[in-house]
C-alpha cells in the first residue's frame, strides 16, 4: 500500500511502498475512502523536533478487526480519529475513536462532519451559551471554525461574527450565517460579544478578549499557544475556559457519543452543510498542507487516496 512520510523538520513528505498493517486488539483496519487535512498535523511537519506518524482524521470501510472488537465488524463503513499512519491508503483505528457512517453519507461529508464538529460542540458547550447571545468565532472559514459558526446559529445564537485572516473568505463566511464578518487586524472587531469561540491563540487572544462584552466568556481551544494578562480578565470580570476534545472522549464517552448523534441529526436535516475546500491525492499532500499554512482553505482539506 501507499503511505505518506516526513523524516525530518519542514519536509519534505514522499510517498512510499509499506506492507498492509495488521489490526492489533482493539484496533480495525481501514481502507481509507477520504482523509482529513488537519493545522495540528501540519504543525507537526513545521515545528515538531522529531518526525512521526502523520495521522489525522479518517473515513472509509472496515476490512479487518483485531482481537476483541465488539462494535464493528469487516464491510462497515467508519470514521474517526487514527493516531498512527492515517495519510494511507489501509490505516488502523481504534475501535473506540470510531463511529459508525450513515448509509449515503460521503466519506468526505463524514471526514469533514464528525471530529471538526465534534471540536465546535464541545468548545461551544465549554462556553454555556444562553439563548440570543451573540457569538465570535475566530478561524471561521476553517475546517473547524465554518462549522461552529453554524452550530452556534443552531444553538441559539442572536448574533454571530466570523474572525477571517483575509476579506476575501467574508462572502463565504456569510453564506454560513455569519451577520457580521471582520478580519484579524482591524482595529475594532464592532459591538461586543457575549463569548468566543477562539481556534488561532498567540497574538489573536488580545483582540479575542478585547471583543467581549463585560462578563463574557473565551473558549480557547487553539494549539498555538499565547498569554492573557490577569488584569484584562479582571476589569471586565471575563473568563478564560480552556478546551480539549479528547478529555471528552476519554472521560465522557456518553456525551462524545451524543454530541456525534447530534451532528449526524443535524446534517441530515439540512441544519449544517460541511464544505469541502479541496481534495488532494496522497502524492499531493504537500499541497493540501500549503492550503492550510496559507491560510487560504474555506472549509475542509481532504487527501483522497
Amino acid at each position: 500500500m501507499r503511505r505518506v512520510r516526513c523524516e525530518s523538520r519542514g519536509g519534505p513528505l514522499f510517498v512510499e511502498e509499506t506492507p498492509v498493517p495488521e489490526p492489533g486488539p482493539g484496533e480495525l483496519l481501514v481502507r481509507a475512502e477520504a482523509i482529513g487535512v488537519t493545522l495540528p498535523v501540519v504543525r507537526k511537519v513545521t515545528e515538531a523536533a522529531e518526525p512521526g506518524p502523520l495521522g489525522g482524521e479518517i473515513a472509509g470501510e472496515v476490512r479487518a478487526v483485531g482481537e476483541g472488537v465488539t462494535r464493528f465488524d469487516t464491510g462497515d463503513r467508519v470514521t474517526g480519529l487514527c493516531v498512527g499512519h492515517g495519510y494511507a491508503d489501509f490505516a488502523l483505528l481504534h475501535e473506540a475513536m470510531a463511529s459508525p457512517v450513515p448509509a449515503g453519507a460521503r466519506a468526505v461529508d463524514a471526514v469533514t462532519l464528525v471530529r471538526g464538529g465534534l471540536v465546535a460542540l464541545g468548545a461551544l458547550a465549554a462556553a454555556r451559551p444562553e439563548p440570543g447571545e451573540t457569538a465570535l468565532v475566530t478561524a471561521a472559514a476553517s475546517g473547524v471554525g465554518h462549522l461552529a459558526v453554524q452550530l452556534a446559529r443552531t444553538r441559539g445564537a442572536g448574533r454571530v461574527v466570523g474572525a477571517v485572516s483575509d476579506p476575501a473568505k467574508a462572502d463565504f463566511v456569510r453564506g454560513l450565517g455569519a451577520d457580521h464578518v471582520v478580519t484579524y487586524g482591524e482595529d475594532s472587531w464592532g459591538a461586543p460579544v457575549d463569548y468566543a469561540l477562539d481556534a488561532v491563540g498567540g497574538e489573536l487572544l488580545t483582540p479575542a478578549l478585547g471583543a467581549l462584552a463585560p462578563g463574557g466568556r473565551l473558549v480557547a481551544y487553539s494549539s498555538g499557544g499565547g498569554t492573557v494578562r490577569a488584569y484584562d480578565l479582571l476589569v471586565g470580570a471575563k473568563s478564560v475556559i480552556g478546551y480539549q476534545t479528547a478529555r471528552i472522549a476519554r472521560g465522557k464517552p456518553e456525551l462524545y457519543e451524543r454530541w456525534r448523534e447530534e451532528l449526524w441529526r443535524l446534517f441530515a436535516a439540512g441544519e449544517i452543510e460541511p464544505v469541502v475546500h479541496g481534495e488532494f491525492t496522497l502524492a499531493d499532500a504537500a499541497k493540501a498542507h500549503g492550503e492550510i499554512e496559507a491560510r487560504v482553505n474555506r472549509g475542509k482539506v481532504v487527501l483522497i487516496p
